[in-house]
This record gives structure tokens, sequence and C-alpha cells, in this order.
């Protein structure tokens, strides 16, 4: 008794404050990407369904203020949730984007993809290409040789240049080989220098086709010397002694005191107005050029050193003085079966404006620039010009894409008449003239 009244009071413990600890929850297994894309789109789809269904007209309780996600909720509904509302930020942000990548694809034309673009020096060799036809695609990279006559006659001297250095296999026969031989080459020019024109398909045919007719007995030697010959002969009779007749014909039509117009610049029909001048017919030139080539600036220099009065002009002066021309002597690039012509971007409005007020259109072309396709429109098939030289001190606005097809088609019922080395025809009549002379087949 004594030890329990001698014994001190104790101090009461402190009760413990809040509720007894819980036990902690075991993690929540983690989902896979399939199941989280899975939760994400019902939660869309039920989101879609309430904004379909819109507000009730029923009473019912007054609105809750969106929950906070509680710390338990998996992560990724948070993701998903804000991923949801950032996603309109986001693509307004990229529509509305100004750097130099947004910038290129709004000037990336694709609809014009198909067009022949300009080829850059850089283009890689592959395979066993002749030196002549490297310089040669070079040369038609940079426009270094324009028009249809030019391009053709370079076309067939370097490969009169090809055929003399080639050498034939042993046990093959040069007919076989150097067709297989000129392919390649052929697809280099092609692909490292421009499109190929009608003009240079039809000469390749014709080559092609004095290639498979050779003796397999012939001499090696005799054989290229054949083959050069041939070569000679297609250059003088359907492109020299062709324009030579093209040029008598035109004489026919150009009398004194005539106003003559012309668009661009066509060999033909420089060698035509030098010709009329030579016969001491008096008449003048009024020579429309535009960009980006400039051609008729050279004409211009040719036509004023002969004697010749001219006129230089651009496009959109050209309705001014129409009123005053008396012939429209205008080239070809090539000529479809439809009648409709192919040549130089602009030559189509000139041809419009000039059978609006009567002029009569005059088309000179060379019968083997006939081809048997048909044309509808520029679009199907053209090339791009080379971009303008720039000034200096000239800019373009951000959103600009300088576009220069090389190439318009003019409609048969705005020619008048199709000179050629057979005479005057109407363009209806390219069809017969192209099964009767065997054009395009070689012969």
């Amino acid at each position: 008794m004594a030890d329990k009244a001698t014994r001190a009071p104790t101090k009461a413990e402190p009760k413990q404050k809040g509720p007894p600890p819980t036990a902690v929850p075991p993690p929540k297994p983690k989902l896979s990407k399939a199941e989280r894309r899975e939760l994400q789109e019902k939660q869309r789809a039920a989101k879609s369904e309430a904004a379909a269904a819109g507000p009730s007209t029923k009473p019912g309780p007054a609105k809750q203020k969106p929950q906070k996600p509680s710390a338990d909720a998996p992560p990724f509904s948070v993701a998903a949730s804000q991923q949801g509302a950032a996603a309109p930020s986001r693509r307004r942000s990229f529509s509305s984007s100004t750097g130099p990548g947004a910038a290129h694809d709004i000037r990336s034309l694709h609809i014009f993809s198909h067009f022949g673009l300009p080829k850059s020096s850089s283009h890689g060799i592959k395979g066993d290409i002749h030196p002549a036809i490297v310089r040669l695609a070079l040369q038609f990279s940079e426009f270094k040789i324009v028009g249809a006559n030019a391009r053709c006659i370079a076309t067939l001297t370097a490969f009169k240049t090809l055929i003399q250095e080639y050498q034939t296999p042993p046990q093959i026969t040069l007919s076989r080989h150097l067709m297989t031989y000129l392919s390649p080459q052929i697809s280099y020019l092609v692909s490292a220098g421009r499109p190929m024109s009608v003009s240079m398909g039809n000469a390749i045919r014709h080559l092609k086709y004095e290639i498979s007719i050779l003796d397999i007995d012939m001499p090696e030697q005799d054989a290229k010397n054949f083959l050069c010959e041939r070569i000679n002969h297609f250059i003088r009779d359907r492109i020299v002694v062709a324009d030579q007749v093209i040029q008598q014909l035109c004489l026919e039509k150009i009398h004194n005191g005539d106003i003559v117009l012309t668009y661009a610049r066509s060999s033909v029909v420089e060698k035509a107005l030098l010709e009329a001048h030579q016969a001491h017919i008096s008449f003048s030139v009024i020579v429309v050029d535009s960009l980006p080539l400039g051609e008729a600036k050279h004409l211009l220099h040719t036509l004023t050193s002969a004697g010749i009065p001219t006129t230089y002009i651009t496009l959109p002066a050209l309705p001014s003085i129409l009123s005053s021309v008396t012939t429209v002597l205008l080239g070809a690039h090539a000529l479809h079966s439809n009648g409709a012509l192919f040549s130089r971007a602009g030559t189509a409005l000139v041809a419009m404006m000039a059978r609006s007020r009567g002029v009569p259109v005059l088309v000179c072309c060379e019968t083997y620039k006939f081809s048997d396709g048909v044309s509808l429109d520029s679009f199907t098939k053209n090339e791009l010009a080379p971009a303008p030289k720039k000034s200096p001190n000239s800019t373009n606005p951000p959103n600009l894409h300088v576009l220069s097809p090389l190439y318009d088609l003019t409609p048969p019922s705005n020619i008048t008449a199709v000179v050629t080395e057979v005479g005057l025809i109407p363009p209806s009549s390219v069809p017969m003239v192209i099964s009767g002379r065997g054009l395009n087949q070689g012969a």
C-alpha cells in the first residue's frame, strides 16, 4: 500500500489525432498502348455523344463543377484530356506558320510536277555515255541550244560522232548492238538535258529504222559511213531543203507595203523574212517578245542588221498595233494530227487576237515536226522555262511562285494555213500528210 501511495502519478498519454492509418492500396497494373488508345477512343466517343444530345429539357440537378482528377486516376487519362484540348491549338499554329518550310510547301505546285523541269548541271553520269552526248545534254539544260531545228541538228550531229567512234564487240553484228548502245545515250540526253521534242523523236526514229535495215554482212566502217550519210540526207532533205521551199512559198504572201508580225524567234520565219528582203520587197516587221527567254531580241538584231525596218514590242502591247498588221507569220515546235499548233508560250494569244481582227495567220512548219498524237491543251505535256534573272533590288512576296510554261497550244480554228515543203495546207490536212509521207514510221 505504501508503495502505491508513494508512487508518482504518471502523465496521461497524448491522444492520437486523425483517422487511424490505412493500408496503402496496391499499384494498379499498367495498361498497354493498345488499351490506352482504346480508352481514349471511348472517352472521345462519349464526349461527342454528349455534345450531339444537347442540353436536356427535364429539370435536373445543378451543374457540377468539373472534378479535378484524383491522385489515384491513371496518368494516361489526364494526358488524353490535355492532348484533346491542345490539338486544335496545334492545328491553328501549324496552319498559320510562316517559316521557310511552310513557304516551301505553299510554293511547291504539285499539279505542275509532271512538267519538264530545268535540269541542273550537276546531273550524275551513269553507264557508258559518250562525251558528245554529255556535252549536248549540258547545252540543252542551260538553254544554249534553243529551237526545234537547232536541237534536232545538234542531236543528229552528236550521233554521227558517236557512230564513228563506236566499236562493235566481237561475235556481235553492228545492227543489233548499236541499237542497244544508243538507248542509254538517248535516255541520258532526255534525263539530263530537256524533254525530247517531236522533231528529235522523229529524227531518232528515222535513225533507228536505218540501223534496222543494215545488211549484217556489210563491213563495220562501211556501215558507219552509210549511217552518217543517211543522217546528212535527213538534215538536208527534211530541214534545209524544206526551209528553202517554205521561204519561197512565204514570198508569195509578202507584198510591198506589208507589215508582217511575228512572235518570239523561229529560224524558218527569220530566213523567210531575209529572203523577202533580198527579193527587193519593201515591207516592215513587228517583233513581239515576252519573258523569260526574250528570244525576239536576237531576231531584232538580225533583221535590223539586214536593213529591214523592225519594231520591237512586248506581248501586252499587242492590241495597240494589230490594226496596222497585214500578215502574221509564226513558227512551230510541233503540229499535232488534230491541227493544233504546239509552239512557244504566247503564240496562242497572238493567233487568237489576230484572227479576231481578221488578220491571216500563217504557220511555217516542216513536215518532220508533224506528230500523229492528239493534243487538246498544253497542260498534259509541257516544259518549264528557266526562271528569269532577278535584279539585286527586286524582292518577291514570300507566297509568290513564278511559273513559266515554255509552250502553249493554238487551236486550228485560229490558223489560216500551214506553210510546209509540200505546199500551203489547212490544219485539218495534217493527218493525210503524215500517212502519205510515212512520217513517224521511220520511212
